[in-house]
């Protein structure tokens, strides 16, 4: 089936989304049936205005310095998609002679390529690439973007103590992205080994957020151990289930914007317990930090983007593409086609199982599922 490739991208960018890139850019070149390659500048809305670019006359360099550059080169948006632009994308694919269409994003990107996907003509091949930092994709192991976010938590974190530990006198309450799952705040606890404590605390959205412990656990720390450092999630919420500082509501934003969650708390600890505390906040700093990308990240989102061109070739048609786990150690995985339909919308959040019961802290469990993501740490010297 000769025609054309188009790849458009959905959502908040991460540091490896232009590794998917070029995964897909470096395994169409390798079919005669393709001949142009397209990127969608902008999202969904490059599409609707037909800002299509032909990234098969990028050069080599450029194809190069993809993965190590963050972001997306080609851009991103969150454009609500409506009916009537349904039916004008798949006219667009056509004039184009689009023949594989690849949509990049979260659970509700898939949400909307399930949506094209089911009435989409059949000689278009539909195939959903799954991009998030939240790590929120139901049924695949683990997300693309999610191991270096994960790796920049834990490395932060780790920096981050050993300021702590150099002058023990104040509590850091560290503010984690991830609005309704707390993958992010957990991958955190890969920062302690034999000579790092730290975090000594971690809170997530998926249990309420009890601000009478957590004062009582900050206080019996400092206490015993001087300097504390504290994980959070942006998204915590109190026993009714409401977020614990109130979200700024952004007039055409899709959902509300968190608050600031750890200068709140800082707050909390300085006025109710006296201690000098202070909050910070990496917010898009996680997301687009090449510096600390996670190489076997990298390495599995390029072979996913590859994987999703060999998939469409092969004639497979509304699924998305994942990674499924063989083995922890040594870590094994295989890529997997899911039905767009299984995973389309559905949020998955943090297990109870990787939480303690005080829902203060990360257990050993998720350390097993983490620690292979985010390949290797940085090591620290330390006296004897």
């Amino acid at each position: 089936m000769r025609g054309n490739l188009l790849i458009a991208q959905a959502g908040g960018p991460s540091c490896a989304l232009n590794a998917t890139l070029k995964g897909v850019i470096e395994e169409a070149k390798k079919y005669d049936g393709i001949d142009k390659i397209y990127g969608a500048i902008g999202g969904a809305g490059g599409i609707l205005n037909k800002k299509l670019i032909d990234l098969k006359t990028e050069s080599d360099e450029f194809l190069r310095l993809l993965p190590r550059t963050p972001a997306s080169v080609i851009g991103t948006s969150r454009l609500p998609l409506f009916k009537e632009d349904f039916d004008k994308i798949i006219k667009i694919l056509k004039e184009f002679n689009i023949k594989y269409f690849f949509y990049n994003g979260g659970n509700g990107s898939m949400a909307t390529c399930s949506d094209l996907y089911k009435i989409m003509d059949n000689d278009i091949k539909v195939i959903g690439i799954p991009k998030t930092i939240d790590n929120d994709i139901c049924i695949i192991d683990h997300s693309p973007g999610f191991g270096s976010v994960a790796k920049y938590m834990a490395v932060t974190t780790a920096e981050i103590a050993q300021d702590i530990m150099s002058m023990p006198i104040h509590v850091c309450i560290i503010e984690a992205m991830g609005r309704n799952a707390g993958w992010i705040a957990a991958s955190s606890i890969l920062a302690r080994n034999k000579n790092i404590k730290a975090p000594h605390l971690i809170y997530v959205p998926e249990r309420a957020f009890i601000i009478e412990e957590f004062l009582e656990d900050v206080e019996k720390l400092h206490k015993s151990e001087g300097g504390v450092v504290v994980v959070v999630s942006e998204g915590l919420v109190d026993k009714e289930g409401q977020p614990i500082v109130t979200p700024q509501v952004i007039p055409g934003a899709k959902d509300p914007y968190p608050g600031d969650v750890a200068v709140f708390l800082a707050k909390e600890v300085f006025t109710k317990l006296g201690i000098k505390s202070r909050g910070e906040k990496p917010g898009i700093a996680s997301r687009a930090s090449a510096t600390l990308q996670s190489m076997v990240d990298l390495q599995e989102v390029q072979d996913l983007g590859a994987f999703a061109v060999k998939s469409a070739i092969e004639g497979k048609s509304g699924f998305m593409v994942g990674v499924k786990r063989i083995s922890s150690n040594p870590y094994i995985i295989e890529n997997i086609l899911v039905p767009l339909s299984k995973v389309a919308g559905i949020e998955r959040r943090l297990p109870d199982i990787y939480i303690n019961k005080r829902g203060n802290g990360i257990t050993d469990e998720f350390i097993e599922y983490a620690r292979p993501i985010l390949g290797e740490l940085p090591e620290y010297a330390f006296l004897k």
